[in-house]
């Protein structure tokens, strides 16, 4: 769906804003909240077009950035679900990036780049910008919640990003410290583990609807965020939480909102 023109956005607005489910008593519950970084917090996509579009321009290259982060970001379930299958061992995030960039490098021509520029390049994940309501709605949320990523990023990638973007995490949660990649279940069970935390006092929040699935089955309670523009102004991103969530909205204001009950 192209979400360039207004009419079409405000559609896409109006259909994702349900009410919450949540009654008072299951919202007194909820103790921490744990996110979806790529998409969710950050804005990957233009983060990584604007690092190939600098790089590019610094070595006087022509290069697709658009055409480039998403051949990338192609690599991501693909390179995880070599791990889950047996295919590689344990392998971190940073490190599936290079071998998916190291290929994409020699499919666009891209080769007069020395080790430490490829290098730079391949960290540009840790620099990636948040959504512009990210950084509020996550300080709101954390004055009443637990706030954390429980991400597929690997711990060294997370804690950059925080600082690089200013994101106030309370702790930092993920695929690392149990070496398996979402939607393993034991992802999603190691948040309200390393909490200390019942799993329905915990809340997912995430842009995508797999996430929210794999957590709520999980146990954990859901929150869809809306992130239209996620994959780019002609992507396909989740716009309607037509599965069952605790809470569908907007953004990380219109959740803090919500959970203010």
């Amino acid at each position: 769906m192209n979400l360039r023109t207004s009419p079409e956005r405000a559609a896409v607005l109006r259909l994702s804003l349900q009410k919450s489910s949540l009654t008072p008593i299951l919202d007194r519950m909820i103790k921490a909240l744990v996110f979806d970084v790529f998409g969710t917090v950050v804005d990957w996509r233009s983060s990584v077009m604007q690092e190939v579009h600098d790089l590019a321009l610094a070595k006087g290259l022509v290069v697709d950035a658009a055409h480039f982060a998403d051949a990338w970001r192609a690599g991501y379930a693909p390179s995880m679900q070599r791990v889950r299958s047996g295919d590689l061992p344990w392998t971190r995030l940073d490190d599936l990036h290079r071998m998916t960039l190291d290929r994409i490098l020699t499919d666009f021509g891209i080769t007069p780049l020395t080790e430490p520029e490829v290098e730079h390049l391949n960290r540009a994940w840790h620099r990636l910008r948040p959504w512009p309501d990210a950084v509020e709605g996550l300080t709101r949320l954390k004055q009443r919640f637990i706030v954390a990523p429980l991400s597929n990023g690997n711990i060294s990638l997370i804690t950059n990003m925080a600082k690089n973007a200013g994101l106030p995490w309370d702790c930092v949660l993920g695929a690392e410290l149990v070496h398996h990649y979402k939607p393993d279940r034991e992802v999603y069970q190691s948040a309200a583990d390393f909490l200390d935390l019942p799993p329905a006092e915990v809340m997912m929040v995430a842009a995508h609807l797999r996430d929210l699935q794999a957590a709520r089955e999980a146990g954990l309670r859901t929150a869809f965020v809306l992130r239209p523009l996620e994959f780019g102004p002609d992507g396909s991103p989740d716009l309607v939480a037509d599965i069952p969530v605790d809470v569908s909205a907007r953004d990380f204001n219109d959740l803090a909102n919500q959970l203010d009950q």
